[in-house]
This record gives C-alpha cells, structure tokens and sequence, in this order.
C-alpha cells in the first residue's frame, strides 16, 4: 500500500545503493534515438527538446552515447504514493546541507536519487541518517 505520510516515508524509506554507474544521455533529435539495446534504460524521458536515457555507463560505452558524468542510483525501498508531499524535498535538502546533487526520478512505486558516483557512499549515509531521526528532531537540535 502507498505511504502518503512524510514520517512515515522517512522512517521507512530504506535507501540501498545499486553498483551500477549510471548516465544521462540526451538525443536532441527525436529521429537519432538508437534503437534499445538488450538492457534497456534504466529509464526514458521524453522533453520538448529530445529524449534522455538513463543508462549503465557500460552500455553506453559500448553504444558510444555521448556522456558526461557518471551517477550512482540510490532506490528508496518505501512505497511511496504519487501524491506525497515532501519526500523529494526532505532528500534534496538533505543532501545538498553536504554539497551533493539529487536527481530524483519518480515511478509509481519508489523514488530513484541519481547522485554523484563519487558522492554515493556519503549520500547513502546520509539518508540513512534522515530516516533513523526521530520525529519532530531537527539537524539543530
């Protein structure tokens, strides 16, 4: 069942660290889009400007995707519901207090935050943290 309650989502939220190395690969023109490889995306965005493919860096050395950063993926193991309010803006705030970059992408079961490869370990404990806070304590306290 999808949990709406930002507490709730906290305490429950159980981020795990995938291995993998990701990439965010654009193809401005809608016609260039390769056909998918065998592992497909992790996923496909379609923008007014083009698609962008979320992908193992692996495959898109061996496909030649123009890339410019890896990520790793950070998978919020919570159920949450599509119309939950803060998640998004607990983890951002969170990681940015330590100068790291979110990119969260939404599906209907989890939320997925694209991090920095090289600021993965420190994004994880960091959300681990967040989630073993008791309610109603802040950083400041």
């Amino acid at each position: 069942m999808a949990v709406d309650d930002l507490q709730e989502l906290l305490t429950n939220m159980d981020p795990v660290l995938d291995d993998t190395r990701y990439v965010f690969c654009t193809f401005p023109d809608h016609q260039a889009v390769p056909d998918k490889p065998a592992q497909s995306p992790f996923a496909t965005i379609q923008e007014a400007e083009g698609v962008t493919w979320i992908i193992a860096k692996d495959i898109a050395d061996q496909l030649q995707l123009h890339h410019e950063q890896s990520f790793c993926r950070i998978t919020l193991n919570v159920h949450s519901s599509l119309t939950a309010v803060g998640l998004t803006a607990a983890v951002s705030t969170a990681l940015a207090q330590s100068c790291i970059s979110a990119n969260v992408v939404a599906a209907f079961h989890h939320d997925h935050i694209f991090v920095p490869h090289a600021d993965a370990e420190s994004a994880l404990s960091i959300l681990k943290k967040l989630a073993s806070k008791p309610a109603g304590v802040s950083e400041h306290a």
